[in-house]
């Protein structure tokens, strides 16, 4: 018979999410029993095999001794080497990072910090739809037996949210130094760089840049019903957007104005990068996203560009990726060796050299920016109140989620 183990949630880059084994049944019996007791004992396997994983059975006619022992020599080779992987006991020359900001983006950096350190950087990504949010939900659910070491989020509310919970342990790295006063934590919670900004994209081809609005508050004028896009304000740098909104604003002007946002039929869709290629294609003029996102779009050719979004004269918004040592972490010095590694000019630099463009918070060579990039920096941005926004986003969230409720 086949048995198949399906892992659900958040995925590690060196973890295969599905392992296919013929067994005899009463070795698939005590395979399940030994996977239960090994979750029990082992923290690690719990991010491997979670609860909930489901083993289907396929016709007996397959069974055979051989099958059985070649599945005990995969689950050997295959699992019981992860039970210090992604999560587990300290002991070894290994991080492990659990990260919001897009793989394609993220994963280089960190092969870099490998190769410079020799210690392996065992990364867990998220997805498009749930950004940032799944993986702060699995550190509150691992708080009482951590198994990250560094969290690296694409943005910075759910970071002060973890801050709020207890979940971080304070660091500064000494690249902190070089971070301006409102994009780090005073007592080294947290660190922010490489940030990007909230952009209204459009498509070239059906607009001109003086046809495109150019504050927040034109998005509600009736000749653009149902012609913007926008993420799933539950996740994301959306999330961060509307709790940044509504500590500004306070609840009844940011209810009016999101209502009005959905009175006026902006689309929802899955989050940025979807909104973003949803106006490439044509299938709409303009979508609230993020530089990074346009900037790929571009960097491939596709009819888009972005304008900033003013906030009432207070300038666009810059959200930060955001770093932070896990209180507890298995590896806590491999972990601080990493923010150390990230929060440098050079990444900066390669991080804004990038298809998505980060805007560099420590200060680099401008000669080593990308034009684009350098422009961006330039450019005035609002002082928003992070850690006034960050205790008010349960409040923003239920607020959103009864106006934009999925059906």
């Amino acid at each position: 018979m086949k048995a198949e183990i399906r892992v659900p949630g958040a995925s590690c880059k060196r973890e295969p999410p599905k392992i296919r084994f013929a067994v005899v049944p009463t070795g698939l019996q005590f395979v399940i029993g030994l996977i239960s007791r090994l979750r029990r004992g082992y923290g690690g396997l719990k991010a491997i095999v979670p609860a909930g994983t489901e083993f289907l059975e396929a016709p007996k006619s397959e069974c055979g001794l051989a099958s059985f022992i070649c599945l005990v020599a995969a689950l050997l080779t295959g699992l019981v080497p992860t039970l210090t992987g992604c999560g587990g006991d300290a002991g070894g020359d290994w991080v492990v990072v659990y990260t919001a900001l897009d793989q394609i983006y993220s994963e280089p950096i960190l092969e870099g910090f490998e190769r410079e350190t020799g210690i392996e950087a065992r990364a867990v990504y998220d997805t498009e739809a749930a950004k940032t949010t799944g993986l702060v939900a699995r550190l509150l659910a691992e708080r009482e037996r951590p198994r990250c070491d560094v969290f690296w989020n694409n943005e910075i509310i759910q970071t002060l949210r973890l801050k709020n919970e207890g979940l971080i342990e304070p660091y500064r790295s000494p690249g902190a130094e070089a971070v301006p006063a409102g994009y780090k934590d005073p007592e080294g919670h947290w660190t922010g760089f490489a940030a990007r900004a909230r952009v209204l994209v459009f498509n070239t081809e059906e607009l001109r840049r003086d046809q495109v609005p150019n504050t927040i508050l034109d998005l509600l004028d009736p000749r653009w019903r149902g012609r913007v896009g926008m993420g799933y304000p539950l996740f994301g740098t959306t999330a961060t957007h509307g709790a940044v909104l509504y500590a500004g604003w306070g609840e009844e002007r940011a209810r009016e104005f999101f209502a009005g946002l959905a009175a006026n039929e902006v689309q929802i869709m899955e989050g940025n990068a979807t909104v973003c290629r949803a106006v490439a294609d044509g299938e709409l003029p303009l979508g609230l996203t993020d530089t990074d996102d346009v900037n790929l779009q571009r960097s491939q050719g596709r009819p888009v560009d972005w304008v900033l979004l003013d906030h009432e004269g207070r300038g666009a918004l810059l959200i930060p990726n955001t770093l932070a040592l896990i209180k507890g972490a298995p590896n806590a010095e491999a972990g601080r060796r990493l923010i150390d590694y990230l929060l440098t000019p050079e990444v900066e630099t390669r991080l804004a050299g990038s298809p998505s463009a980060q805007i560099p918070l420590i200060p680099a060579d401008e000669t080593d920016l990308p034009p684009v990039v350098a422009d961006l920096a330039a450019r005035r941005f609002m002082d928003p109140d992070f850690e006034r926004a960050a205790p008010l986003l349960p409040k923003s969230a239920d607020m959103l989620k009864s106006i934009f409720a999925r059906p």
